[in-house]
């Protein structure tokens, strides 16, 4: 395992170079890249750089509280892992480890539906609330299984994503032959086994571990767990309503949160379909090319909701700067991902903890430094934001 100790793993973008250097490259750019010419996916990152802090000097800030209240539950520090499929693929403990770092520091884990883990492993897994982020994949009965499993393991909130009516073309995957490494036969994997050998670490561990399991959290009736190879046929069949939406919401007689939402006006169809939290986000890049970076369209839709509902917000996060950011723009809390799964490739749940150790010590000395006492004092005033 490699070092993680300062200096040499200062910031995410340190946690990043060390995955590039654990995983073969097919990997790496399936957790790196995004769609098409990958415009949103640099936007997202640009659009922190734009916006500025207007610090309060000469203020004595000896401490900071980094707590937040996110769906009635106090949170550490205002940050949740955002769901990552595959995450088995990049660190054989995947998602199980995550969730364990994300509880051991206080805050909450988001799993996806394209899991390696069982939904109940992960969850008992971490001591913190733990949301099931659901795609319709084999269709409702398949849904409703893993939402009845997802109660009874006492999941918090249940995340509907409703920006993948089909799947983003990340071209690097297609490049790569991703799909055939995951989901294909033995010849067809053979092309990528100079690479896959070049990395004996990662290849002895992904073997061990069962390479590329059949996924635990969508089980088919009469079938079994669908295999990975189904799952982008199967995506483009599972495309979420609004109708949908409002059937999930008598399903699950917890809270709702839509994510994948970035205009005002969607955001008021998820507060009319029930939802309790809405994401801004456009899926880290890896959907639709050309759509607005997630912070430019954070404020629209946080004054279209107005306190109706909570709203949350993910893409292109690498820095605790960021996180206050998007705060001062009326997030109530951001979700990470490649910011955490870089820390999970390179290291596994030492890797986790470290980025989130990261992003934390970045957060107070950022406050300090604006002269902010908590979180909770954060608004408009202390940055300029252009548009």
């Amino acid at each position: 395992m490699p070092s993680l100790a300062s200096p040499r793993v200062v910031n995410i973008e340190d946690l990043r170079q060390l995955a590039r250097r654990r995983l073969p490259r097919v990997v790496f750019d399936y957790l790196d890249g995004g769609a098409e010419g990958e415009v949103t996916l640099r936007e997202n990152r640009r659009a922190f750089d734009a916006v500025t802090f207007r610090p309060r000097h000469a203020v004595s800030v000896p401490g900071v509280d980094l707590r937040t209240t996110v769906l009635g539950r106090e949170l550490a520090v205002p940050v949740l892992l955002a769901p990552v499929g595959y995450s088995r693929v990049m660190h054989v403990a995947g998602e199980s480890a995550a969730a364990r770092a994300a509880g051991a520091a206080g805050t909450g884990y988001v799993l996806s539906t394209m899991s390696g883990h069982a939904l109940e492993d992960v969850k008992a897994a971490s001591a913190g609330p733990v949301w099931y982020q659901l795609y319709l994949l084999g269709g409702r009965p398949a849904a409703e299984a893993a939402i009845e499993r997802a109660r009874v393991a006492g999941y918090a909130a249940l995340v509907v994503t409703i920006d993948t009516a089909v799947a983003g073309l990340r071209e690097r995957d297609v490049r790569n032959g991703t799909a055939q490494l995951l989901g294909g036969t033995l010849r067809a994997r053979l092309p990528f086994l100079p690479q896959l050998l070049s990395h004996p670490r990662w290849l002895a561990s992904f073997l061990l571990g069962g390479g590329v399991p059949p996924l635990p959290n969508v089980v088919l009736p009469g079938q079994g767990p669908m295999p990975l190879v189904d799952v982008v046929t199967a995506l483009a069949r599972a495309a979420v309503t609004w109708e949908d939406l409002r059937w999930l919401r008598d399903a699950w007689h917890g809270p709702v949160v839509v994510k994948g939402v970035l205009t005002g006006d969607d955001a008021r169809r998820a507060v009319d379909a029930g939802a309790a939290a809405v994401v801004v986000s456009n899926h880290g890049g890896r959907q639709l090319d050309g759509v607005p970076a997630s912070l430019r369209a954070l404020p629209d839709v946080v004054k279209a909701v107005g306190d109706r509902v909570e709203v949350l917000m993910d893409g292109g996060i690498r820095r605790g700067s960021d996180i206050v950011k998007a705060l001062c723009l009326g997030a109530r809390a951001v979700l990470v991902g490649r910011a955490y799964a870089y820390g999970l490739a390179a290291a596994g749940e030492a890797g986790v903890t470290r980025a989130l150790e990261i992003l934390r010590a970045d957060m107070g000395r950022t406050l300090q430094l604006l002269g902010c006492p908590a979180i909770a004092k954060l608004e408009r005033s202390f940055v300029d934001a252009p548009g």
